[in-house]
Order: C-alpha cells, then sequence, then structure tokens
C-alpha cells in the first residue's frame, strides 16, 4: 500500500495553520492591552496609542477571517483533486484551441492562466475589503477604485510578459538537466534574481510609482554628505509618491557596485519633524550596506534555493507522490508545487531562522547610525514612523519573533539608549 502522501500534507497544512492560529491569539491578547507598554508611556500619546491598537486589532481580525478561508481552500483544492482536474481541463482548453496539449510548456502555461484567474477572483474581495475599509477606515488609503484596477491590471500585465519565458526556461532545464539539474536550476534563478534586481527599479516600479530626483536644499546635501563620508556610490537620490496610494512610510536603497541609489518615500519626509530624523534613518539603511547585511541575506537565500532545488530532485521522479495527488502524469509546474507542500515545515523553521537573523540586522544598523551620532534622531525617527504608521505598540514575543523581521519599537528604543561599553 502506497504512502498516504497527499493526506499527510494536508494535515500538515492544517496543524501549521492551527499553530499560526494560536500565535495570532496571542497577537490578539497583546493588542487589547489598555496600557503603552512602560518604556513608551509619556512617549506615545495614548490617543495615538488607541489609534494603533483600534487599527492593529482590525488587521488582525482580516488575518483570522483571511487565514481560516485560505485553509479550506487550499485543503480542498488539494484533498478533492482539483488540482489534476484543473491540469486536465487546461490541456483539454489547449487542444479546443488547435494545440498541442502534449507540449508541457503550452500545458503549463494554460494551467497557469487559469491558476492565475481562480487566484485573481479569490482575492479580489479581501484586496478591497482591506483597502477600501481597513486602510480607509484607519486613513492611510489614498486610492481610488479606478488607480487600484489599474495597478492591478498593470501587475497581470507584468506577469504576463515575464511570467511565460521564465517558466519555459524551468521546464526546459528540468527536462534535459540530468544529474545536475539542481545546479542549472539554481544558477538560472540566480542569474534572474540579478537581472531583476536590476531592472526592477528602473523599468517596473516606475509603472506603478513617480519617482523624482530630490530638490536640492540642505537635506540633500546632508545625505550626500553622509553617504560620502562611508564611501557609498551615491549616484542618485529620489522621492517616491508613496502618498499616492497610502501614508504609509520608508526608505529603501538599491542598485549594483558603483551604482547605488536611495528612495525616499514623501510620506517620510512629511511625517518627519526636520531633516536629522529623515538623515538618521537614511543612516540606518546605510548601515545595512556597510555592514554588508545586502550581501549576506543575497547568498543565505542562494544557499537555501540550491538546497531547495536539491531536495526537489529527490522527489520529481517519485509516482506514488503525484499519484497521491491524483496525477497519471509528472509534469515540472507540479512537481515543483507538489514539493513546495512537502516540505512546509522546514520552511517554516527556515523563515524563523531568516527573522532572527534580520532582527540582528536591524539592531546592527540602528548601532551604526547610532555610533555616527544619530542616536537622539533616530530614536525620535522611529517614534515619529511607529506613531505615524499606527504600528502595534505591543506585541506578544511568540508571535513577533515568528512573523516580524524587525524589532519591535520598545526593544530598538531600549537597545539604542543602552550605553556604549567602554573600551579601555
Amino acid at each position: 500500500m502506497a504512502f498516504p502522501y497527499m493526506e499527510a500534507i494536508v494535515g500538515v497544512m492544517i496543524l501549521v495553520y492551527i499553530f499560526e492560529m494560536y500565535l495570532d491569539l496571542r497577537q490578539r491578547a497583546a493588542l487589547k492591552l489598555p496600557t503603552l507598554p512602560k518604556p513608551l508611556a509619556g512617549v506615545v500619546s495614548q490617543e495615538k496609542y488607541e489609534k494603533s491598537r483600534a487599527y492593529s486589532l482590525d488587521k488582525n481580525t482580516y488575518h483570522i477571517v483571511h487565514e481560516f478561508i485560505t485553509i479550506i481552500m487550499d485543503s480542498a483544492i488539494i484533498y478533492f483533486g482539483i488540482l489534476p482536474w484543473f491540469w486536465k481541463r487546461a490541456g483539454e482548453f489547449l487542444v479546443y484551441y488547435g494545440f498541442n496539449a502534449e507540449n508541457e510548456i503550452l500545458h503549463t502555461l494554460s494551467f497557469l492562466a487559469g491558476v492565475m484567474f481562480w487566484s485573481q477572483l479569490t482575492d479580489l474581495p479581501f484586496s478591497l475589503y482591506s483597502t477600501f475599509v481597513i486602510e480607509e477606515r484607519h486613513g492611510f488609503n489614498k486610492q481610488t477604485l479606478g488607480s487600484f484596477f489599474k495597478d492591478m491590471i498593470k501587475g497581470i500585465a507584468v506577469s504576463v510578459v515575464i511570467g511565460p519565458p521564465i517558466i519555459a526556461i524551468i521546464i526546459i532545464i528540468v527536462q534535459k538537466g540530468g544529474p545536475y539539474l539542481a545546479i542549472y536550476l539554481w544558477a538560472f534563478i540566480c542569474v534572474l534574481s540579478l537581472i531583476i534586481t536590476a531592472l526592477y527599479p528602473v523599468l517596473i516600479a516606475p509603472l506603478f510609482n513617480k519617482f523624482t530626483p530630490l530638490p536640492e536644499g540642505e537635506l540633500k546635501t546632508k545625505i550626500e554628505k553622509l553617504a560620502s563620508s562611508l564611501g557609498f556610490p551615491l549616484k542618485k537620490l529620489f522621492v517616491v509618491d508613496g502618498s499616492t496610494r497610502s501614508s504609509h512610510s520608508n526608505a529603501y536603497m538599491y542598485g549594483f557596485l558603483n551604482n547605488k541609489r536611495i528612495v525616499i518615500y514623501d510620506t517620510l519626509l512629511q511625517q518627519c519633524k526636520n531633516d536629522e530624523e529623515v538623515v538618521a534613518v537614511i543612516a540606518h539603511e546605510l548601515g545595512h550596506w556597510k555592514l554588508k547585511h545586502t550581501t549576506y541575506s543575497f547568498f543565505a537565500f542562494q544557499i537555501i534555493t540550491l538546497l531547495q532545488f536539491g531536495g526537489y530532485t529527490l522527489i520529481r521522479n517519485s509516482k506514488d507522490l503525484f499519484q497521491s495527488f491524483g496525477f497519471d502524469t509528472q509534469p515540472v509546474l507540479i512537481g515543483l508545487i507538489i514539493f513546495q507542500h512537502t516540505v512546509i515545515p522546514v520552511q517554516h523553521v527556515v523563515n524563523l531562522l531568516l527573522n532572527l537573523a534580520c532582527r540582528a540586522f536591524e539592531f546592527q544598523a540602528d548601532a551604526f547610525a547610532k555610533k555616527l551620532g544619530y542616536a537622539p534622531t533616530l530614536r525620535s525617527g522611529l517614534i515619529v514612523m511607529q506613531e505615524e504608521n499606527l504600528s502595534a505598540m505591543n506585541t506578544d514575543p511568540w508571535y513577533s519573533a515568528y512573523h516580524f523581521s524587525h524589532p519591535p519599537l520598545v526593544e530598538r528604543l531600549a537597545a539604542l539608549d543602552k550605553p556604549d561599553k567602554k573600551t579601555d
């Protein structure tokens, strides 16, 4: 008797869901606390705290409902054989229009077109509610229905343009890769990630947002001076019109080698009390670069990707595994989907470890900015961003460690306030 792979995987999915629901309920209890954490008392106003708490509870409720419906749909799709049924219908669709269903690339693209349609259809109510009810209720949403659907269509168009060539190459590599399949797949994804990293901010991001050079002035001079003092090869400094979609704020940097760029959300410029707070936030971001956090993250991603493809090669020829899911053939894409479901527990452990590493990086970048003399302004800047984004003030430690790549504000402020160790 063959091992019931499909039933076991659905069982694991449900167990993971139960564990994550437990964490959601722990977080909900923390969000319901009526008082600020002691370190934030007198720092954050009670009014801001109440607004933050209401926003966080609304998002928590939404998340719980969304995850409940998602696990029901995902489990049903696997358990009741919807995947093989849909795969067969995709082949019949090709035949109806005169194409060869035996061509795995065409068959896969037909299947993915249906999956995209289904995912857009089922996700749309949740996206609309999140944007036009929750974000609107708490003053963040700046989108109209027109701009919302315009962005959605643009996203679909980008996927339609870049998706098929990528899928086709992956299928060809698997079909012809032989014993070095995992290495070839990893090499392709590695090159692809570099290309996307280079092209996304130049070709794709401008489709959704407007990037304008930061105007000449004191702020630009201060940022350029800071970058120069650290040896950061800053080529361009942009302001992005994030306020056209949301009042959430952020800043980031990107680019290869000696062609680096910094992007500041216009909402961050509006929210910070002065230029020094903005510069302190940039100092934190430059700390990530100086401490090579981006490089470490890139190599960690490459190692994980190589291990994943190595694992995939172990199961891709397992007839029992495919038959357990209702497939008589062994399509490349279906094999990848099944493999992702078989390693769900491992993925969650890896994600937890990555979160812990990212949190350590955040503390190090804060310490870097502090060493440059920006501790007071970074502290006030972090508080402003926390207040204006209505981020959760009280967080459950388990939930935070599992889900958050950034430490809670209380921990970051405590680290900034901690006296530096004296050296002899």
